[in-house]
């Protein structure tokens, strides 16, 4: 049964998962979203949205039953060893590292691995509504083992990650906002998400792809590190035709033009 369905019109794929009843993440979905990641490295893929099926869910959370029908067999749990994870993480690395901008648009409950997989997006819109983000892991006897506590301390410092995981708390969407979990709610995410892969879509594809690189392994490494990073990837953007042609295009447009040049969507 195949749990993600995809569009794909003017360079944007829209890919909704969708496992009924509780829109619950699994083995055989994240099997799914690992050969969609290859397929969407194609050249005319421009952008990525990912949302749930409507009804409620974008991803509730990774499935517990899986988890504890894992866990209920020792043998099997020692076996895999720490496997699992390490699955959960190249899929989530592979879907950051595409290059080109990957949305979630979070239009229902987002909790746990569903959580992770939004944290592994470049952007994400939330959705107004009576929702729920949040790990909850530490409440079942477990933490968020597929990049949570990982991820989530770089986006919102180790201090309020350790808060938000160790009380593992699920938030409304208002909150998430405030806590920066989310870029933008929005009271549909997925048209909201869809607008800005429209526009990303748009813009030099080259600069895109060195800017993501940029932003994530100069992150993760050393300031001086980072910034060699970052002079590599500007080095290639100033190579490619596409900078030359947009360049050109600006410093051809009368100055009182340019301002409204560089903000339009």
């Amino acid at each position: 049964m195949a749990l993600w369905s995809t569009q794909f019109a003017d360079g944007v794929v829209v890919a909704r998962y969708g496992h009924p009843p509780m829109n619950y993440f699994c083995a055989e979905g994240a099997q799914e979203l690992a050969r969609l990641i290859e397929q969407w490295r194609a050249p005319e893929v421009r952008a990525i949205v990912l949302c749930g099926v409507p009804g409620g869910a974008f991803i509730t959370h990774y499935s517990v039953e899986e988890l504890l029908a894992l866990a209920s067999d020792d043998e099997q749990l020692r076996s895999v060893g720490t496997a699992l994870n390490r699955g959960y993480h190249a899929l989530l690395l592979a879907l950051r590292d595409l290059p080109k901008v990957v949305i979630a648009a979070m239009n229902g409950n987002t909790m746990g691995g569903g959580l992770e997989l939004s944290l592994a997006c470049d952007i994400r819109v939330g959705e107004r509504g009576d929702y729920r983000y949040g790990f909850p892991e530490v409440r079942l006897g477990i933490i968020p083992g597929g990049s949570g506590t990982q991820r989530l301390s770089r986006l919102i410092g180790a201090s309020r990650a350790a808060e938000f995981i160790l009380r593992s708390r699920v938030v409304d969407p208002d909150t998430a906002l405030a806590l920066g979990l989310i870029g933008e709610l929005a009271d549909d995410a997925l048209a909201q998400a869809c607008s800005i892969a429209r526009e990303v879509a748009a813009l030099p594809p080259k600069a895109i792809a060195c800017a993501k690189r940029a932003i994530y392994a100069g992150s993760d490494a050393p300031l001086a590190a980072g910034l060699e990073i970052e002079s590599a990837a500007f080095l290639e953007t100033l190579l490619s035709g596409d900078s030359r042609k947009a360049m050109q295009t600006y410093v051809d447009l009368p100055f009182a033009a340019r301002r409204r040049w560089l903000e339009r969507g």
